[in-house]
């Protein structure tokens, strides 16, 4: 079920919500957290019930496997591993087998000159995200850091709807306090207006500015078989800006939607066009899988503590991680590569201490950042060296080419995401009232309106 549709915001989001608070009302909590994560269930089986099964059995794993590990406190070190190994391997190998299957086969044809038929498999549902919280649950539980005895919480942890399918990330330890929490059962009118508000904001971004630029970088990645420099410049312009509002869309959206519940998800995306060099970029960009990629891969890696070397190392593995982690292609893998060479060189200019002017130091991580989603979005090499021909010059100018309305849609919403307070920062100061009710309800309506031409986040399929 996808937020920006009529059934979620008119029928589902409002009757999961009036149903737990009538529960909690009538103190039946134990059945209102039943109801939530049923509810959930039922959010995941909406887009295609044949996976229910597959994120089912995902959960019975890793619930038995954490409840092992809690309870093997006083076993060797080395068993303890063992099992944390084991039961890692396994969700990787899940995701492997969805995820993977078919580009490794590909890979193996391409490289021996073999006909193994593809799989074919069609990819689940929030499958990285669900494994990512599963696979943090399992290391925080060998840590001691989490412990979870009660199999509905742990159901509604992995799959409370508003996070489900494309993240945020979640640590156990920062959810489910906030679902036991006895002053989170009540409704609470302040939280609510709040969830609205960004709720209304998410929605705006994705169905009127995002979904507006989306069909422009397709015409251009996917369509056109040769670019010249005015296309090519307004097609990865218009992808950079589709998945920055398209994601932070979805971010908002999840944030209100959870505060509706009186549950606050952890901050996912903070105007991450706003950086100022790359390490910067991946603190604002995607938070969670930063934080998930920096505790789980590079700190155990050794992080910056084994020598100069070992960190480059340690920096470059955990990005190309990353990349594969977005997708099963080369091309993620070299945008993964991109970003893991790019923080080896703020490293070393770090060390020169060499100072740039704010708007220097913005443009150049800017226009990398715009470089590096043409491997991001390219469906093969081919298809992005065509756009990067294009942006280069290779194919003319172009002139008669240039959209007026395209380019002033990209000036004007590249304002909003550089110059703009970002929904988060205003919700710090938010304060309910006849102005912030009616620019939500605007927002709202202008969105609704939109809604005849329903389209997923872009983070769906990663």
């Amino acid at each position: 079920m996808l937020f920006n549709s009529y059934e979620f915001i008119f029928i589902f989001m409002p009757v999961t919500v009036i149903v737990y608070f009538l529960l909690n009302r009538f103190r039946l909590l134990y059945a209102s957290k039943l109801w939530l994560a049923l509810s959930s269930l039922f959010f995941y089986c909406w887009w295609d019930v044949r996976y229910l099964p597959l994120l089912l059995g995902s959960i019975a794993f890793n619930y038995f496997m954490g409840r092992t590990i809690s309870h093997m406190q006083n076993a060797t070190e080395r068993k303890r591993k063992l099992a944390l190994a084991f039961a890692i391997i396994m969700n990787l190998l899940l995701l492997i087998y969805y995820k993977y299957a078919d580009f490794f086969i590909g890979n193996v044809n391409a490289l021996f000159d073999t006909d193994v038929p593809l799989l074919k498999i069609v990819l689940p549902l929030g499958i990285s995200f669900f494994t990512f919280t599963q696979i943090a649950y399992l290391v925080d539980a060998y840590r001691g850091k989490a412990k979870e005895y009660n199999v509905i919480s742990y159901v509604l942890f992995v799959t409370f709807y508003p996070h489900l399918i494309a993240g945020p990330i979640l640590h156990h330890k920062e959810m489910m306090p906030q679902f036991d929490r006895l002053r989170g059962k009540r409704f609470d009118y302040s939280n609510v207006a709040k969830g609205l508000f960004l709720l209304s904001i998410g929605l705006f971004k994705k169905v009127v500015i995002a979904d507006s630029f989306a069909p422009v970088a397709s015409n251009g990645f996917d369509v056109l078989s040769q670019l010249n420099f005015i296309q090519a410049w307004t097609t990865s312009l218009s992808y950079t800006l589709q998945l920055y509002y398209d994601f932070s869309g979805y971010s908002d959206m999840a944030i209100g939607v959870a505060l509706l519940f009186n549950i606050i998800l952890p901050i996912n995306f903070n105007s991450p066009y706003k950086s100022l060099n790359i390490q910067d970029f991946w603190r604002r960009w995607h938070m969670t899988l930063s934080r998930f990629l920096r505790e789980y891969i590079y700190f155990p890696l050794g992080g910056s503590r084994k020598g100069t070397t070992r960190t480059h190392i340690n920096s470059m593995l955990t990005m190309l991680i990353g990349g594969l982690w977005h997708g099963a292609g080369w091309t993620f893998v070299f945008w993964g590569f991109m970003h893991g060479f790019a923080q080896f060189i703020h490293r070393i200019w770090q060390k020169a201490n060499i100072k740039l002017p704010k708007w220097v130091a913005w443009f150049i991580t800017f226009q990398f950042i715009n470089l590096t989603w043409v491997f991001f979005r390219a469906t093969s090499w081919d298809n992005a060296i065509k756009v990067l021909k294009g942006m280069v010059g290779l194919n003319g100018i172009g002139i008669a080419s240039l959209d007026k309305t395209i380019v002033l849609g990209l000036a004007v919403f590249m304002i909003v995401a550089v110059l703009c307070r970002n929904s988060m920062q205003m919700l710090e100061g938010f304060k309910p009232g006849w102005k912030t009710a009616v620019f939500a309800a605007a927002l709202f309506c202008i969105a609704v309106v939109y809604f005849n031409k329903v389209s997923e986040f872009l983070y769906f399929s990663f």
